[in-house]
């Protein structure tokens, strides 16, 4: 049995899901919006408060593995580096408590979940509430991070098939 902790990282916000796999099952743990949006434009407090729930989050649930979004290059450079900005405050939270850093793509996350890297937030929606077996669809943050937590579980799995042993990886990850 192995909880996974996923996070689409965002500076006003961040969501969360937590998965247990047991083999090739999943079972539905918990999701969720970080909202920092009461900080107003004070990045240094909305870095905080991601800080903060990220941290209670890995109290509460005691995953045994920690996957992010990586940055994407938006058209926006203000908005990306905020975006790197909160996830570094989620990974500072994970490694905090020991946890190894996961990351995957955007792309990677949709074609591990609905089988296309240029699927839309709905289609991913639809297929994690479809894998879970949810009875509402969960919110598209939410989903999101959903999502990042399956596809570390399938590409975890994988490579530890393929390699006989799971502490050796393809996948790059942070230390």
């Amino acid at each position: 049995m192995t909880i996974i902790l996923g996070i689409d990282p965002g500076s006003r916000f961040t969501g969360y899901g937590v998965i247990k796999q047991q083999g090739r099952s999943f079972q539905y743990l918990g999701s969720g919006c970080i909202k920092a949006t009461a900080q107003g434009d004070d990045l240094a407090k909305r870095l905080q408060v991601i800080f903060a729930g990220i941290s209670e989050l890995i109290i509460q649930y005691k995953p045994d593995m920690f996957a992010i979004e990586q940055v994407f290059m938006a058209k926006n450079p203000d908005s990306a580096l905020k975006l790197g900005q909160a996830r570094g405050a989620a990974i500072v939270a994970a490694t905090n408590t020991g946890l190894s850093i996961w990351e995957y793509s955007a792309r990677q996350i949709k074609q591990s979940v609905v089988g296309t890297g240029a699927a839309d937030k709905m289609q991913v929606q639809h297929m994690v509430k479809s894998i879970l077996k949810l009875p509402s669809t969960p919110q598209a943050d939410a989903a999101d991070a959903l999502a990042v937590a399956l596809c570390h579980a399938h590409s975890y799995d994988s490579l530890a098939k393929l390699s006989g042993q799971a502490s050796k990886t393809v996948r790059r990850r942070l230390r």
